[in-house]
């Protein structure tokens, strides 16, 4: 049995696309139909359900009933053959769900393709049609789901997916779009651009996008260099202001600044560029790390509800522990570059009060109500565990490195577990709870069962200093005054219409103890407006432990506050290599960079 889907942006200037779903010998009993809930990869209940305008069933043509179960299920009459036909409203202008506008159509399955109860594994097939009219005649589609009937790549026509879970794990593109190719290995890639980008170098873009993409197969597969797909897409929006991703098995939707992609006569690579490189290699190393080696909880997906599990600091966490590791192996970035960049990461986590009250299981397991779902007291409470995971992940690898004298590291944790899922094939059944500590033993022969409880189930840091003493880098922490109104105040300020307005008040800081809150916003520091352009200037000419008259409206209320400045700015860290150490670190830390 085939599941036959047909889509069709119908109004862009509404926003609409029209579906259909058509399923031939349905359940006698009447079939049903469901939308999730949540997509993969972004781990939030987003009820995708809401943006279906209208829905109907058809049995031979004609209207039959249709009944709404739940807030996603529908359950339609008995007949042998029925088709639902129904609009979705897709103005969501993120990786996350869909969106249609007259300049490009964009969409993931999970947000349109309704699933018939029952029929999880029947193949299915997709007519991706064009919108009508002739302004949209230069149109376009990019996606990893596979031509059929004649249609060629990159045209409107028929696609077909296996089953369910392949079909909603392949976005889609549609529009005059930009378009870069190149090949890793015998792999072909392609790169998909949407929206304006001024004298955009896509010569160098997929230069640099192979030598990221070989570095990562290369380390998975050393001896191969197979990728484990046919072929893969990065289907890229540039927009003035944005970023993010989003994993899929041979693709990735992504979003990033203009500004983040190369230029014709850029020289010297930005650091916007060095970001959205690193977004890049981050979702590519998800085509391994939790898209094929997975969580226990996620096989199968429960598409309709959480699905918690403890581990998602190894899985976001080292992935994103390896984006900018693997910049780095693969030429983009400078030892100084990426020394730089973690230094940042162990700044931002270690000047957040979450981390000594939650710990990183804790904050993977509670991702669906805490993380995703952050407000104004999130620095207080919740712990990063993208951010902190990575830094277990680096405490690890260093780990390894220094214990096994560079003879084993982090990457043969990682083979070890996709060599795992590669045996087992269809009866994979994932990493479970407590997978990664037998899986570092096995790699590498230590046990780190006292160092992973107390890093990911406590709330210890790893001893950084001593462990990049072993590379021969120095860890140093300075004050950090970069930012006076964070590093006197202790908040983090917004721009909200020209006013001055507090994100976020941190911990035990002098805007705390004053009275400060979240939301407030700044009027003026000692008879002075306070704007977002001068609030720096102004708590310059004062001096630590100096106190200071604040006024801030609290919704409509004007309230008073004296301030006493921090008397101990925040530290930050900063790393260094010691151009003095032995020739034995400098070695690990060549290996640790640059691999053979």
């Amino acid at each position: 049995m085939t599941i036959s889907y047909a889509i069709r942006p119908a109004s862009p200037a509404a926003h609409l696309f029209h579906v259909t779903c058509r399923v031939e010998n349905s359940d006698p009993n009447g079939q049903r139909f469901m939308l999730p809930t949540w997509i993969p990869g972004s781990y939030m209940i987003r009820e995708f359900s809401r943006n279906i305008v209208r829905i109907a069933a058809l049995a031979d043509g004609r209207k039959m009933p249709l009944h709404k179960i739940d807030k996603h299920t529908w359950q339609a009459a008995p007949a042998k053959m029925v088709e639902l036909a129904y609009e979705v409203y897709a103005w969501d202008l993120s990786v996350r769900a869909a969106h249609l506008d007259e300049t490009h159509g964009f969409f993931n399955g999970t947000s349109v393709f309704l699933l018939p109860i029952g029929l999880e594994h029947e193949p299915c097939t997709v007519d991706i049609l064009p919108p009508a009219g002739a302004r949209y005649r230069n149109w376009r589609v990019a996606t990893a789901l596979t031509p059929a009937g004649g249609t060629r790549r990159l045209a409107f026509g028929t696609y077909v997916a296996p089953d369910y879970d392949t079909l909603i794990d392949c976005p889609v593109e549609m529009g005059d779009f930009a378009l870069g190719r190149f090949d890793v290995g015998d792999t072909p890639h392609e790169i998909v651009i949407t929206g304006k980008v001024p004298k955009l170098d896509m010569q160098r873009l997929t230069t640099d996008l192979a030598r990221v993409c070989a570095t990562q197969i290369k380390m998975f597969e050393p001896r191969s260099h197979n990728a484990p797909f046919e072929r893969y897409t990065f289907l890229t929006m540039a927009l003035g202001d944005g970023y993010g991703g989003l994993e899929h098995r041979n693709s990735t939707a992504l979003i990033t600044k203009r500004e983040g992609l190369p230029f014709t006569g850029m020289t010297e690579s930005t650091e916007a560029y060095r970001n959205f490189l690193g977004l890049a290699s981050h979702e590519y190393f998800h085509a391994w790390n939790v898209k094929r080696i997975r969580p226990a909880a996620f096989v199968p997906y429960d598409l309709t509800r959480e699905n918690h599990t403890r581990l998602l600091w190894a899985f976001e966490g080292f992935t994103s522990y390896y984006d900018d590791l693997l910049l780095a192996r693969a030429g983009l970035l400078s030892e100084e570059q990426y020394l730089a960049s973690l230094a940042k990461t162990l700044t931002t986590v270690s000047q957040r009060g979450g981390r000594l009250k939650q710990s990183i299981a804790d904050s993977s397991f509670d991702a669906w109500t805490k993380y995703y779902r952050q407000d104004e007291s999130a620095p207080n409470s919740v712990v990063n565990y993208y951010q902190k995971g990575s830094l277990i992940g680096l405490a690890l690898d260093l780990s390894i490195r220094a214990q096994t004298h560079g003879k084993r590291s982090l990457d043969d944790v990682m083979r070890l577990l996709w060599k795992q899922w590669k045996v087992a094939g269809v009866n994979y059944r994932g990493v479970a709870e407590e997978g990664f500590t037998p899986a570092i033993e096995a790699a590498t022969g230590l046990s780190m069962v006292r160092e992973i409880a107390d890093w990911t189930e406590g709330t210890r840091d790893p001893d950084f200093e001593a462990l990049f003493a072993l590379l021969g880098v120095n860890c140093v922490q300075r004050p950090d005054v970069d930012a006076a109104h964070f590093s006197l105040l202790g908040v983090k300020a917004s721009n909200a219409n020209g006013e001055c307005k507090l994100a976020h008040v941190f911990d035990g800081t002098p805007a705390q103890a004053a009275g400060l809150s979240a939301n407030d916003v700044l009027v003026s520091l000692d008879d002075l407006r306070v704007t977002p352009a001068n609030i720096d200037t102004l708590l310059s000419r004062y001096a630590t432990g100096d106190v200071i008259e604040m006024l801030a409206f609290r919704r409509d209320e004007l309230m008073r506050f004296n301030v006493k400045l921090a008397a101990r700015p925040p530290l930050k860290f900063a790393l260094q290599v010691d151009t003095k150490g032995d020739s034995a670190a400098q070695r690990l830390r060549r290996a640790w960079l640059a691999p053979r």
